[in-house]
Parts: C-alpha cells; sequence; structure tokens
C-alpha cells in the first residue's frame, strides 16, 4: 500500500490508533515530480507539507548575488516543506527541487489545520516532529561552527550515505557551504 510508508513514519514518532491513523493519511494526495521540477519556487506561498515517498528533493534559496545555498535534502521517509511561508503565508524564500523523479504525498494547509481540532493526535504527532527538526537544526548550527569543511563533509557522507549517493559533488558543497573546487581538492587528497 502506498501510505504503508508514511504510517510507519507517524508510528515511529507517537502512538495513534488505526482508525485515527487511516483518517490522516486519507487527507494526502499523490503527486510525481520528475527530476529538476519544482515543488515550489521563492515568492509562491507554500500551501502543502509533503512526505517523500521516492526519489529526492533539495530545499536551497538563491541569495542576492545568485548562489545557490542548500538548506537540506529530503529523500525517502523525509517531510519537507518551508514551514515559514506555510505558518505564515508569506512568499517563500526557498525553492524545493527534484533531484530524480519522485514521488511525495502531499497534505494542504486547511486539511491539516483542520485535523488538529478533529484528530488531536495529529496536533501532537506535528509537535514531536517539530521538536525533532528543532533539535537536527540545532546540531547542524553547532556542527556548521565547531567543525571544519571536511570534519563536516566526513560527518554527512557518513550519517547519509544514502542521500549523499544521489547528490553530485556541487550539490553537497553547496549544502556544507563550501565550493565546488574546495571540495574536489578535498576528496583527492584523501
Amino acid at each position: 500500500m502506498i501510505d504503508q510508508l508514511l504510517k510507519d513514519n507517524v508510528r515511529r514518532n507517537i502512538q495513534i490508533d488505526a482508525k485515527d491513523l487511516e483518517t490522516f493519511c486519507k487527507h494526502f494526495s499523490l503527486t510525481t515530480i520528475k527530476k529538476k521540477d519544482f515543488l515550489i519556487s521563492q515568492g509562491e506561498i507554500c500551501k502543502f507539507e509533503g512526505f517523500v515517498l521516492e526519489g529526492c528533493f533539495r530545499v536551497f534559496t538563491i541569495d542576492k548575488k545568485g548562489n545557490e545555498n542548500t538548506l537540506y535534502f529530503a529523500a525517502k521517509d523525509w517531510w519537507l516543506m518551508d514551514i515559514d511561508s506555510f505558518m505564515n503565508q508569506n512568499p517563500s524564500q526557498l525553492n524545493i527541487q527534484a533531484l530524480e523523479d519522485s514521488q511525495v504525498l502531499l497534505i494542504d494547509r486547511q486539511d491539516k489545520l483542520s485535523l488538529y481540532e478533529s484528530l488531536p493526535v495529529i496536533e501532537k504527532l506535528f509537535r514531536v516532529m517539530s521538536q525533532k527538526a528543532l533539535v537536527a537544526w540545532q546540531r547542524r548550527l553547532i556542527r556548521n561552527h565547531c567543525l571544519t569543511a571536511k570534519e563536516r563533509y566526513q560527518y554527512f557522507i557518513n550519517t547519509y550515505p544514502h542521500i549523499a549517493s544521489k547528490l553530485t559533488d556541487k550539490q553537497i558543497a553547496r549544502y556544507l557551504g563550501v565550493t565546488h573546487e574546495f571540495l574536489s581538492k578535498f576528496k583527492k587528497s584523501t
């Protein structure tokens, strides 16, 4: 069943009865995104939260100089959205682009908000997931401040081999905040 991965993800975060889980899953729609296509572009308003079934996405912004800065990658069994745009309904500062043909389950903002009212366990689910995401962001900030670029690269490759194997060196460099040339020199020296 296509939503089994979603159900397993939810159950790893909270305890939920089968009926409530089925109700929750019925609010998602399956969307197929082709490689290089965008789920959202800077300037659009994010009206969904997504759960990746297959494929890989990069979430990035483009600065005033035209440089791409990757915040994170989302592969199978990961969630993705622009939380600021989604929550505040303001124009997104992010782009979400498929790095390969991908399938994602989407829930729209209104459905999610109404589920908070009708199924309090869903609000708990997203609170728990938000807390976990905040911890991950905090740890990444600490790594960015305390580790060298080489150490950050090793951490990324060792922690996310299934994602790293899908990426180009240029994409990894943008995530690490280093130049492609620096990453190439480092890789050649090891």
